[in-house]
């Protein structure tokens, strides 16, 4: 297994970095999650435009360019040998001292990681999931912007252990207004009427890639799709609700705090969703050239 270092595709046990790199001392430094399915790196553009986007709100400079770094990620997929992989891209402010003052950090750090990724069993997407809402809520903007992609995930990382005590594979996320953010790492929507809704970002949300095409997918579709506010009460009287996430695609959600959502079964509405994305995921991206790629 290959993995890209500051410049250079080396074996796993030799992909170090230095204790004293800011994104494991203190979470400094961004990233993004992007799946590869039959050699097609899904929406690498949307993905890219958002990791520049998350650098550039916590005063990172990233040190390659678009194309060096779309290059490095390709390279990276092509060394894994493998056609349908996820690939962890992360940009952490490097290292420097003990204090968190980022000037005393001269070069950020660049690592590229193309492996395997099973987040929800199979069978989870026919017969879906159940939620419980988490006590912790979602940071808000004027404390840690959430748009920003960042390697501090503490705060959804308490969430999902209360997900996980209760019995569950995900947790609602509320924001500091009782509102309906997101959850610990997808996003959420409710299907009412026949169309779809999920949380604006202001209300706490990651732009999600997944999140983005769904909204494409259903209005193609004919839907109603839009992003409003939501509370609890919308989730429970929902007819139908899904998660989505680079990880977990498209999931029927089935119950919520113990509620059935809609006759407890997946959705008409999320079915249809997910065999359109399912499509979408092996042409919408950028296609990774093995040969040539290798030969280079």
């Amino acid at each position: 297994m290959k993995i890209y270092l500051d410049g250079r595709l080396v074996e796993r046990e030799d992909a170090k970095v230095s204790v004293f790199d800011h994104g494991f001392l203190y979470g400094d430094g961004v990233f993004e999650g992007i799946r590869v399915y039959g050699g097609n790196v899904f929406r690498l553009e949307e993905h890219l435009d958002r990791l520049y986007e998350s650098a550039r709100s916590i005063a990172l400079k990233i040190p390659l360019n678009r194309a060096e770094l779309t290059q490095a990620t390709l390279a990276t997929v092509v060394a894994s040998g493998k056609r349908d992989v996820y690939v962890r891209l992360v940009v952490s402010r490097g290292p420097g001292d003990l204090g968190i003052d980022p000037g005393k950090c001269p070069r950020p750090s660049v690592v590229i990681i193309a492996d395997d990724i099973a987040l929800y069993p199979a069978e989870m997407y026919a017969k879906g999931i159940a939620l419980v809402t988490a006590a912790h809520r979602r940071i808000p903007a004027d404390s840690l912007e959430p748009r920003v992609k960042s390697l501090n995930y503490l705060n959804n990382i308490l969430a999902k252990i209360e997900a996980r005590n209760a019995g569950c594979l995900e947790a609602v996320m509320l924001n500091h207004a009782g509102r309906v953010a997101e959850c610990t790492a997808d996003n959420l929507f409710v299907v009412k009427g026949g169309g779809v809704r999920t949380p604006s970002l202001v209300e706490g949300a990651l732009g999600g890639i997944t999140r983005g095409a769904v909204l494409e997918l259903a209005g193609e579709k004919g839907m109603v799709a839009e992003e409003t506010q939501l509370t609890l009460h919308d989730v429970y009287t929902a007819d139908e609700c899904f998660l989505t996430g680079t990880g977990a695609e498209i999931m029927p959600v089935v119950t919520v705090d113990g509620r059935a959502v809609g006759d407890g079964r997946p959705g008409p509405v999320t079915l249809a969703l997910l065999e359109a994305f399912r499509d979408l995921r092996l042409r919408d991206g950028v296609r990774v050239e093995y040969a040539e790629a290798a030969a280079r």
